[in-house]
């Protein structure tokens, strides 16, 4: 009995031993995990497109429309700009503006960083060109361009802002009154190159190539020790976008002269004005936008030239007519300006303060017999 329990246990054995020895010749060795670079590369494009949706999403949290609820604008601590009437965290909102002097000569076009701009004037300068004043308080273009040269009467406009002033030079008189007036002053003449630098890769000449940027400002600001905060008297704006009870104004055209021209055309899908200068889309040179506007506020003042060189006197002092467009409608108004360092008020004709639609403003400075066409 015992012999056959041995012999049986030892036959057990040697079948598992048969087994195992099949197995081991038949296993195959694991394969690596190979990962493929196109893998790589879709990771990338996940990322750049995570990028692209963090600024877009930062943009929209630095510029929100007043229409969201109040109770939500006061819990997020955002404020009204004063320039523009958009719903903008409070520490950008208190702060000084920025007034940058743009070139417009036909050369010099386009101009980076404009459609970012809150405000606009377009003024007479020299010739039979027009020069670019630019307000900025929410915005940070990173490139801004071409800068150019002062005249009084931008000197005038901006007193009412209260801004840090970037320019290049300027005429005598305005010179003066910068450092009559003490203006917090970033002028390209008196900077070193990290704060202004010529642009080659633009296809542009001196002087049409000078550039700088928001954070270069905003840093010499800091470096040169001008006051942080702004003070200056807001706009005065709508709680909700209106029309006008006023005539059509599907299409505005400003004619400087025969050959310096503005046009604005309403896109009534997104109801604001697409800009044209002298028949071409005015776009911006730093990311291609179309420049438009959501106010356009033509101001008539009396014009004359008072030198040899064809430098200007604009009287922005006083009173005179005008025309405030916004949304496809257009109404008559009255300017008015008391002292030099005041705010320019408008009225429509029944003498009640203008209120804009919240969004930017073109400002058009014009001579009294300027033709304007409103169609």
């Amino acid at each position: 009995m015992h012999k056959r329990m041995g012999l049986l246990f030892i036959v057990i054995i040697v079948i598992i031993s048969s087994l195992f020895g099949c197995s081991q010749k038949n296993a195959t060795t694991p394969k690596p995990i190979i990962v493929k670079e196109e893998n790589n590369n879709e990771d990338e494009k996940i990322k750049e497109e995570d990028i692209k949706e963090n600024q877009e999403n930062k943009k929209e949290n630095i510029i929100s429309d007043k229409s969201e609820d109040n109770n939500t604008n006061k819990a997020d601590d955002l404020m009204q700009s004063p320039l523009s009437g958009i719903y903008a965290p409070k520490e950008k909102v208190l702060r000084r503006p920025v007034a940058v002097m743009y070139d417009n000569h036909p050369r010099a076009r386009w101009q980076s960083g404009i459609s970012q701009a809150e405000i606009v004037y377009e003024f007479l300068v020299e010739g039979k060109y027009t020069r670019y004043m630019a307000l900025f308080l929410l915005n940070e273009p990173e490139l801004i361009g071409p800068v150019r040269s002062a005249r009084p009467y931008f000197i005038t406009t901006l007193l009412e802002y209260d801004p840090v002033y970037v320019r290049c030079g300027g005429s005598e008189a305005a010179k003066a009154d910068v450092k009559k007036l003490k203006i917090a002053d970033i002028d390209a003449l008196t900077s070193s190159k990290r704060v202004f630098w010529r642009y080659n890769k633009t296809g542009k000449r001196k002087p049409h190539n000078l550039y700088t940027s928001m954070e270069v400002i905003r840093r010499t600001q800091k470096e040169r020790k001008y006051r942080f905060k702004g003070n200056f008297e807001a706009f005065e704006f709508n709680k909700e976008d209106i029309n006008l009870d006023g005539i059509q104004a599907n299409t505005v055209k400003i004619e400087y002269f025969d050959n310096n021209t503005t046009k604005y055309v309403y896109d009534e899908e997104n109801r604001v004005y697409k800009r044209y200068k002298d028949g071409k889309l005015h776009v911006d040179e730093l990311d291609k936008a179309i420049v438009t506007a959501k106010n356009i506020i033509i101001q008539r003042a009396k014009t004359k030239v008072i030198d040899s060189y064809g430098r200007l006197d604009i009287e922005l002092v006083g009173k005179g007519k005008g025309i405030y467009i916004t949304n496809g409608k257009a109404i008559d108004i009255i300017w008015e300006k008391k002292t030099r360092g005041s705010k320019t008020l408008y009225f429509d004709l029944s003498g009640n303060r203008i209120k804009l639609n919240p969004g930017n403003t073109w400002i058009q400075v014009v001579k009294p017999n300027t033709r304007v066409t409103i169609e």
